[in-house]
């Protein structure tokens, strides 16, 4: 009789949805992939295809191929890994507390002082005053879109 031969697919698919899980703490500094974690997916997506292949070697081929105990428990805690990581990326994340101090929509904004895209200091009653290029007019209003974060 034969020996028959670890299945690999199993293990790169199990360790691929265990790097997709914890690397979202490296790809959540990046504003990139923070908000939408396409990264995580593709290593989530790449580790189920080797877990389905590994699968179906394991259950087809069974006189080769290792793994019909130890794939489905694979993937089994894959699918909670994943689960677990969209629980949290897609729902805890969204019920964070509005912030109290934060302006309401048509609020008079407060004064403040930022960086522009040049590192320059920018401040709203700088904007409000400053005439617009075509016009020499100053503008009337400053619209201010604020993005959500995670910090």
């Amino acid at each position: 009789m034969s020996q028959r031969r670890l299945n690999w697919f199993l293990l790169l698919g199990f360790v691929l949805c265990l790097a997709g899980f914890a690397s979202y703490l490296l790809f959540a500094q990046f504003p990139l992939t923070r908000d939408v974690p396409w990264v995580n997916f593709l290593l989530f997506a790449a580790g189920f295809g080797f877990l389905f292949v590994g699968l179906r070697r394991a259950f087809g081929q069974p006189q080769q191929y290792r793994g019909k105990i130890f794939g489905p428990i694979l993937a089994f805690l894959s699918v909670l890994l994943v689960g677990f990581f969209c629980f949290v990326v897609f729902y805890m994340t969204r019920q964070l507390p509005a912030s109290a101090g934060a302006p309401r929509v048509g609020d008079k904004a407060p004064e403040f002082v930022l960086p522009d895209t040049n590192d320059q200091p920018t401040s709203l009653s700088n904007l409000l005053s400053t005439p617009l290029p075509n016009s020499g007019v100053a503008p009337k209003g400053v619209v201010l879109v604020f993005y959500r974060g995670y910090w």
